[in-house]
């Protein structure tokens, strides 16, 4: 139970964003309680041992950072740290593939399509993003500007067109000709976002956008020690500031009530309240709406694959110029080619897996082999997370465990398609002999974690600039006492702790 009857604010949900916010006010001087429903705080920034008698430490459902400023790592005191990763990404074609990256990217442009033309292309592709990012990630943790400010800010009328106002389909085909680059660009538009690349809502610019300006670089990097490492120095940080975190202490509702709120709760042992000034809310905004009794925002569908799996060794490659060290360490693309990620988004569209499901791989444990208990590592053990795309939570509705299985077989399929082995002969097996292959489609979050239909980012991202909803800081609601804090804000998404920095910045004042 709770140490006292009211706070300054109450945190609901002990997920990083809602640790960040819980640390900044403590650090303000401000009385603060987060309380958490499940066991230990993370919510889906977590590491786990999924596998019995396997000691491997997976980040379960998020895995990379991008997004995460250093101020608040710096703000803070975190000891967490991150890794760059010396390949950016390989794409298997036939016997060959596109290696970015590792000292090769021209030579590899150049292999897989006769000439400069496609790598000129990308370096200056990436350069216009990369001045973009420059530009727009620092406004992140800022108050939001608003449209005009933020073009005005990004001085570049070709970016602005390309990523804010027109399907970034348009630019990905102005600038490249080779279908299998266009896909290595597009699949940034597409990480848990079930759009096509010409799609007029633009829902896939929004996460196109997101994925290239951390950092001011768009450079994805490797949470040394896994994802719990950040989460748990969050929650170290917060109590150090004077935060109190109780978990498993379900929240049931918020009540507004003058200047402040009333939240209710209950535990094993029973029921209680609290009573906040300000309550600031790390959920979904369909989860706010049924604490707050309601009507829930419409319907959002998460639109990806999770696959967690440990490997006694990498398998080898049909492309032999190219070591699977390499491959596996930045973004190893299966079936991500252009054409093949319109074909998969038709399928899914109409009510069908994807014959060729579109994923992307990494190994964590060749940039951070921490994870790894010591006799895994020495013995040359490895792990690899799948993130598939194009898998809606509505193919999953009729017969799930079927599905899932479908999906699954039909994934490291078409992996096989590229390995001169197959993976399940590199499989690790746990304590009862069961192969090393956790699976997780979107209705499985929505169970394990309430994301609404599974969605990462708690319902379609937003541009990062202000309308006349979004309030000062992008993480209002109706009720002045109750604030996202939240991937459902605006500037949400993603492990970046900014919609937990921006509450609690608006909670100030600031």
């Amino acid at each position: 139970m709770p140490m006292r009857t009211s706070y300054d604010a109450v945190v609901v949900g002990g997920g990083h964003n809602g640790l960040v916010a819980a640390a900044y006010l403590a650090r303000a001087g401000r009385s603060v309680l987060v309380l958490e429903r499940s066991p230990a705080t993370g919510g889906a920034a977590v590491s786990a041992r999924p596998f019995a008698g396997v000691d491997a430490r997976l980040s379960r459902y998020s895995y990379l950072v991008s997004l995460l400023p250093d101020r608040i790592v710096r703000d803070l005191g975190l000891d967490f740290a991150v890794r760059r990763r010396t390949v950016s990404s390989y794409t298997p074609v036939g016997d060959g593939g596109l290696l970015i990256g590792g000292g090769r990217t021209r030579e590899s442009f150049a292999a897989l399509t006769g000439g400069d033309r496609e790598y000129t292309a990308w370096r200056e592709f990436h350069a216009m993003t990369g001045r973009l990012a420059a530009r727009v990630f620092p406004t992140l943790t800022e108050p939001l500007p608003r449209r005009a400010e933020l073009r005005a800010l990004v001085d570049d009328e070709r970016a602005w067109r390309a990523l804010f106002e027109e399907p970034v389909g348009v630019a990905v085909e102005e600038w490249f000709s080779h279908d299998v680059v266009r896909g290595v660009v597009l699949t940034d538009a597409l990480i848990g976002t079930f759009a096509d690349a010409h799609d007029p809502g633009l829902a896939q610019n929004r996460c196109f956008l997101y994925h290239v300006v951390g950092g001011g670089t768009g450079e994805w990097n490797v949470p040394v020690g896994g994802m719990g490492a950040l989460t748990d120095a969050l929650a170290t940080a917060a109590r150090r500031a004077g935060a109190e975190i109780l978990t498993r202490h379900e929240v049931t509702h918020v009540h507004p009530e003058g200047p402040g709120a009333e939240v209710g709760y209950r535990t094993e042992d029973g029921e209680g309240t609290v009573a906040a000034r300000h309550v600031l809310v790390n959920a979904a905004p369909r989860e706010l709406a049924a604490l707050l009794g309601e009507e829930p925002p419409p319907a959002a569908e998460g639109s990806q694959f999770k696959v967690n799996m440990v490997l006694r060794r990498l398998p080898r490659l049909r492309d032999g110029s190219v070591d699977p060290r390499a491959a596996f360490s930045g973004t190893f693309h299966v079936s991500e080619g252009y054409g093949q990620l319109a074909a998969a988004y038709r399928e899914a569209a109409a009510g069908s897996l994807p014959s060729a499901p579109p994923s992307e791989i990494y190994c964590h444990t060749l940039t951070d082999p921490s994870i790894l208990g010591p006799d895994l590592a020495a013995e040359g053990y490895q792990t690899l997370t799948l993130f598939g795309l194009h898998t809606p939570a509505r193919l999953f509705a009729d017969d799930p465990e079927r599905t899932r299985d479908e999906l699954l077989a039909a994934t490291l399929a078409e992996l096989d398609r590229h390995l001169a082995e197959p993976l399940a002969d590199c499989l690790a097996t746990d304590a009862r002999g069961e192969p090393c292959v956790e699976a997780r489609t979107p209705l499985d979050l929505d169970r394990e974690l309430r994301l609404p239909g599974g969605h990462i980012f708690h319902r379609d991202l937003a541009f990062p600039y202000a309308d006349e909803a979004t309030g000062r800081w992008g993480v209002a609601t109706r009720h002045p006492s109750v604030l996202l804090c939240g991937a459902g804000a605006v500037r949400g998404g993603g492990v970046s702790g900014i919609p937990g920095h921006n509450a609690a910045m608006s909670v100030l004042g600031h």
